[in-house]
């Protein structure tokens, strides 16, 4: 969230705009009755909201969902992952795009140090959330030298770095296709380093394509939405914090089901809204991207997450 975009004078949305933890839980109940048996909560940062272990420890309680995941930017991770684990989350994904504090801090906007982040990943481990997994985005020529450095830095350790194509998600972080590095030349040199061979994924729809060491020291995986997309087999959706379900990161509108919640709808009612967005879908922004759909208006990643 770019300072020089949210800054001071920026109006946040009021609190009763914001779905409230025991709609998130209703929603996630339906979700869970239509087959969803995964949730994974985002952000912006996750971890500012109050009281997170309250919406987890409702999630969790969920019949049918079996997995709980939370990407952070690990600031208040070591702190936090004690409380959050005991709530029932399974397991925490991490945003790390350097070990050098001065990169780090000039990508993520903030002052807070790489130490504090590595805190928060031990903290999460020795809490039971693992493997850990570490994402980086890699842009070239801002942080491309630190791919093998944080291969490195976490070989052996158990935790899975996943490496990510630059992507074009919203309309603020400036991209241009020249900034991607591919995920082909991102394994090449971790592969000159440190020996890799692919393979195979864990269930249809993942989105990171996986590689282990050949010595054994663990596995990374590369996200290659730019190079490689895979709408095809995404069988994701996100509900945004003020109630809008979106079938794609890159989606321009979203179904309005906040209103839908407040409006005593039933149950049924809101799974039919959920089946009839789901059946509409044809997202395929990914496959599609080019000089027609650069510029287009997409929702900030910051309101959807990842």
């Amino acid at each position: 969230m770019p300072k020089e975009v949210f800054g001071r004078e920026w109006v946040y949305l009021a609190r009763d705009m914001l779905l409230s933890f025991e709609e998130i839980v209703r929603v996630a109940g339906i979700f869970a009755g239509m087959g969803v048996h995964k949730i994974r909560l985002t952000g912006g940062e996750p971890l500012l909201r109050r009281e997170l272990e309250t919406l987890v420890a409702g999630l969790a309680a969920l019949e049918g969902i079996e997995d709980i995941g939370i990407t952070t930017n690990g600031s208040l991770l070591a702190r936090k992952a004690e409380a959050l684990a005991a709530a029932g989350l399974s397991r925490v994904t991490v945003s790390l795009d350097s070990l050098d504090d001065e990169r780090f801090a000039a990508i993520n906007d903030v002052a807070f140090p790489v130490a504090g982040v590595l805190e928060g990943i031990e903290a999460a481990a020795a809490a039971g959330l693992t493997p850990v997994k570490i994402n980086a985005v890699v842009k070239r020529g801002a942080n491309d030298g630190d791919v093998v450095a944080l291969a490195r830095r976490f070989r052996g350790t158990g935790h899975i770095v996943r490496f990510i194509e630059y992507m074009d998600v919203g309309t603020t972080n400036g991209w241009r296709l020249d900034d991607v590095m591919p995920a082909a030349e991102i394994v090449g040199k971790i592969h000159a380093e440190f020996p890799l061979e692919p393979i195979d994924s864990e269930y249809r729809g993942e989105v990171a394509e996986r590689y282990r060491y050949r010595d054994g020291a663990g596995e990374i995986g590369v996200i290659a939405s730019v190079t490689r997309p895979f709408c095809g087999d995404c069988t994701r959706a996100r509900l945004s914090a003020d109630g809008n379900l979106y079938t794609c990161l890159f989606a321009t509108t979203g179904s309005d089901l906040r209103e839908l919640l407040r409006s005593g709808a039933s149950d049924e009612e809101v799974r039919a809204a959920i089946a009839d967005a789901w059946r509409r879908r044809a997202d395929r922004y990914s496959e599609l991207r080019s000089s027609q759909t650069i510029g287009l208006p997409k929702v900030e990643m910051s309101y959807i997450g990842g």
